[in-house]
C-alpha cells in the first residue's frame, strides 16, 4: 500500500496529478474528491425548520463569500502523511493521496484533492470518504473567509 502524495502547497492543485499518482494496474476502482471554494457559506447545522431553501437551492442565512485565505501549521504536511499512512496500513487500498492548498484562493479554486485506488470500488469510496473526513477534522489548516459585506471569519481554529 502506497501513499503517493501527502502535501500542503501554495500553488494551484491538479486533479490530473492526483489521479495519475493513485493509478495502478492492481486497482479496479479509483475515487477522487475535489473540494473547491464556493461562493457562499451557510450557517453551521441549522435546525430543520431553518433550513428551508430558496429556488436556487441555497439555504436561508447563507453569506456571500468573495475569497478564502488558508493557513497551515508548519507540521501539517507531516501530520497529513501520517494520517494517509495510517489509513493505508489497513490494506484496503492500492494507492492513496491527499493535497491541500494554502494561501489566497478565489471562488472556484481547488482547495483540496483526495485520491484513492483500490482493488474494488467499495473500498475506494469508503477510504476516500474516511480520508477527507479525518483530514478536515485533524489536520491543522485554518480557513479565513472573506464575505461580500466586508465581514470575515476564521474557521478551524483550535
Amino acid at each position: 500500500m502506497t501513499v503517493t502524495l501527502a502535501e500542503i502547497r501554495e500553488t494551484p492543485l491538479s486533479v490530473d496529478e492526483v489521479l495519475a499518482s493513485v493509478s495502478s494496474p492492481r486497482a479496479g476502482g479509483t475515487c477522487l474528491f475535489v473540494g473547491t471554494v464556493r461562493d457562499h457559506d451557510a450557517p453551521a447545522a441549522p435546525a430543520p425548520s431553518e433550513a428551508a431553501a430558496d429556488e436556487g437551492g441555497a439555504a436561508r442565512g447563507d453569506r456571500a463569500v468573495t475569497h478564502l485565505d488558508y493557513s497551515a501549521h508548519p507540521q501539517a504536511a507531516d501530520t497529513a502523511r501520517a494520517l494517509a499512512e495510517r489509513i493505508a496500513a489497513d490494506g484496503r487500498v492500492v494507492r492513496i493521496a491527499v493535497v491541500h492548498r494554502v494561501g489566497h484562493l478565489e471562488v472556484g479554486d481547488i482547495a483540496v484533492v483526495v485520491g484513492v485506488s483500490a482493488e474494488h470500488r467499495g473500498e475506494a469510496f469508503e477510504v476516500c470518504r474516511q480520508l477527507i473526513d479525518e483530514f478536515k477534522a485533524t489536520i491543522p489548516i485554518w480557513k479565513h473567509q472573506q464575505f461580500a459585506d466586508g465581514a470575515d471569519e476564521w474557521v478551524g481554529l483550535p
